[in-house]
């Protein structure tokens, strides 16, 4: 444990900030009282260490808000169309037409389902979307190869942007046929829409990332792996590339945010990621 930086609060009061295992960040507060010094121990969001003893503040990504224009043709439809299809799934509750109105339908599926009902209804929200035989007619049309993974990366920053918000297709390193190539198919999502909405890691999990990736492997034969950054609320995606086993995914281990509406403990991994882990 390295003491990064000591500062005095007052005249009675020292905060040193220390960083701790599995990238977790906690505060000593040393007091002075009456018996002596004591001291407390309580968590520090978004401290960045480094070997050189130098540390630097990252902005809490919740401190403000991102504002979007959805009076664009594509994006009314489009949430519009979530909205309905998910409405359906949910035995027609009631909405607005608005993103923040599709985002509480989403918040609705959470509610009283476990993990694999959630995402067992996810996947009937995508399955929807597409015309019959679509699947089939896709992996055959548009095999796994460089070109086809560079396409969908290219559509996804153009039709998704009223969902996750401004995006740039990358390069990423993908594996293929037993070599390593640079592919331009990585797709950076600048700070994810719906995840400052939903301010849930369990929602990013189970509702997009894992629903998500599967839905691509599984009905276009396309290897997708999402990589969401929980202290910047970026995202990464990486088409052509399969993701590990979610027990070996680093996001299977995020605690929650503090703001959190829906988990109970920032401090303790995220109940919503894996409801059955959590109940025993």
């Amino acid at each position: 444990m390295t003491v990064l930086r000591a500062s005095k609060v007052s005249a009675k009061t020292t905060t040193l900030r220390t960083g701790t295992a599995q990238g977790r960040h906690v505060a000593k507060v040393w007091t002075c009282g009456p018996s002596g010094w004591h001291r407390t121990r309580f968590g520090v969001p978004h401290v960045v260490f480094s070997a050189s003893s130098e540390h630097q503040e990252v902005a809490d990504p919740f401190a403000t808000k991102e504002v979007y224009d959805d009076s664009d043709i594509l994006s009314k439809f489009m949430i519009g169309y979530f909205s309905k299809v998910t409405s359906k799934q949910l035995g027609g509750l009631p909405y607005d037409g608005t993103y923040e109105g599709y985002v509480e339908l989403s918040r609705e599926i959470m509610k009283g389902r476990n993990t694999a009902q959630v995402q067992e209804l996810v996947a009937g929200i995508l399955d929807s979307l597409l015309p019959p035989q679509s699947p089939e007619r896709f992996k055959k049309w548009f095999p796994l190869n460089k070109r086809n993974a560079e396409i969908n990366a290219w559509i996804t920053t153009l039709g998704f942007k009223w969902l996750v918000g401004p995006s740039e297709v990358q390069d990423a390193e993908i594996e293929f046929q037993g070599e390593k190539q640079v592919w331009r198919s990585g797709v950076k999502i600048k700070k994810c829409r719906y995840l400052e909405n939903s301010g849930c890691v369990g929602m990013c999990t189970n509702m997009c990332k894992l629903p998500t990736q599967k839905f691509f492997l599984e009905k276009f034969g396309l290897p997708l792996t999402m990589n969401p950054d929980f202290e910047t609320l970026e995202c990464e995606m990486i088409f052509g590339q399969a993701p590990p086993p979610v027990e070996e995914d680093p996001v299977y281990n995020q605690p929650c945010f503090s703001a959190c509406n829906i988990g109970t403990d920032s401090k303790q991994v995220c109940p919503k990621i894996d409801t059955d882990r959590s109940q025993n």
